[in-house]
Order: structure tokens, then C-alpha cells, then sequence
């Protein structure tokens, strides 16, 4: 397992020299070590596709614009598996991604015309957001929701986020897939742009157990031997 301290780079390394001593094979050795890179490579892709969106945006809707943001996740994802859409309002682009396995990634890029640019000194902060469900209070899944939308009117809008996630053409191929219609499901998958407009955010992808501190009380031995020290 790769560790939370270790580096893309030091984690390969490492896989690098303990395959030879796993296999003799060194076809099947070179094969391994080619396809978990592949794949850390494609996590990291993910990871910096889905901050880009939740984060960045672009200038407009012009098709020089979108072409030039299509050719850059070309690169990183191959052409043939790139869908960039500019929704009817113009507001955003529709992102979709077909990776290997036949999944979809979708997402959405906002568009900020220079002019309307928000000034970083006078972003609404973000506050913490954990939420529980009903049936299983001590899985927290941590969000965040900005401190101007209070919890009550961010709950309801994260229940409707969802209800018309599933509703949407990624959401409906989930369902034909056999995917369950969960709440964990759906905070896994869920846009983090169609978060963000509502002005939530996801931390984690998966939920947390809760954990009560106890406070700690010394025993009699203790408190007898700090009475002589």
C-alpha cells in the first residue's frame, strides 16, 4: 500500500525494486511496473482535473477557447476520449472523459469573463460541513459550506444537488449500470462544480467514523505519585 508519506516518484521506485524479487519474469515485471504508473498517472490527472474545476475557470465561450481547453485535457486523456460542451446559458463548459474501464467523468468549468472576476480579499470563506445520515450517525462525510449559507439552507440545497444528479444523463447511466442510488454514490461522483454553484465543497470523497475524545483521568497510583513529586 502506497504510503500517505511517500511520493508518486519513491512509490514507483519502490515498486521498481521489489518486483524483481517477486518475478523472474521481467516481460511480466516490466508490464506491471508500466500499468500502476498508467494508473498513478491517471489518478493524479483526475485529482488536478477536478481542483481545475472546482477552482479555476474560463474566459468565455468562444470556440477558440474551448478548442484550446479541449487540446489540454487531450493531452493528459487522449482526444478520442475528450467531450467539451458549452451549456445553453454560457456560463460553463459540460466536461466528459471516457476512461478505460468504460467509466465517464464529468465535470464542469465555470466561465468568469475577466471583468466579473471575484477579488480573492472578498471571497466568502468556507466553514466545516460535516453531514451524517440519519440511518448511520457515526459516518461523517466531511464537507464544506461557505459561512454567508447556513446549515439548514445547505442541507437543502445539497438534498437537491442530489436528487438532480440522478436525474442528469451521467447520473441515469450510473442507474443502467447497477450502481445503487446512495448518498455515497453520489457524493463520489457528484461534480464538484455542481457543489461549488451552490457554494459547498467536498473534502473527501468517502466518510469519516466519528470519534468521541475521552477525556483522560489519571489513576489513584498517579495522582498519589505527582502529590510526592
Amino acid at each position: 500500500m502506497k504510503s500517505k508519506n511517500m511520493t508518486d516518484a519513491q512509490f514507483l521506485d519502490l515498486l521498481q525494486k521489489v518486483l524483481p524479487t517477486v518475478t523472474r519474469d521481467t516481460h511480466l515485471a516490466a508490464a506491471i511496473y508500466e500499468q500502476v504508473a498508467k494508473e498513478v498517472r491517471l489518478i493524479n490527472s483526475l485529482k488536478s482535473f477536478e481542483k481545475s474545476c472546482a477552482e479555476g475557470s474560463l474566459p468565455d465561450v468562444e470556440p477558440a477557447t474551448v478548442a484550446r481547453y479541449e487540446s489540454e485535457l487531450a493531452e493528459r486523456f487522449g482526444a478520442e476520449n475528450v467531450m467539451v460542451t458549452p451549456t445553453e446559458k454560457g456560463d460553463a463548459v459540460a466536461v466528459e472523459i471516457a476512461l478505460a474501464d468504460d467509466r465517464k467523468i464529468t465535470n464542469r468549468m465555470k466561465v468568469v469573463p475577466p471583468g466579473e472576476v471575484e477579488d480573492e480579499e472578498t471571497k466568502t470563506p468556507f466553514v466545516p460541513f460535516p453531514v451524517a445520515l440519519p440511518e448511520d450517525p457515526d459516518l461523517l462525510w466531511v464537507l464544506a459550506r461557505r459561512e454567508d449559507l447556513g446549515p439548514d439552507e445547505a442541507a437543502r440545497a445539497l438534498a437537491k444537488i442530489e436528487e438532480e444528479f440522478w436525474e442528469t444523463k451521467a447520473g441515469q447511466k450510473l442507474l443502467r449500470d447497477r450502481v445503487e442510488k446512495t448518498f455515497a454514490e453520489f457524493i463520489a461522483r457528484v461534480p464538484a462544480a455542481a457543489l461549488a454553484d451552490s457554494g459547498l465543497k467536498r473534502h473527501y470523497k468517502a466518510p469519516e467514523p466519528r470519534k468521541t475524545l475521552r477525556r483522560y483521568v489519571p489513576s489513584m497510583s498517579e495522582e498519589l505519585a505527582a502529590i510526592r513529586t
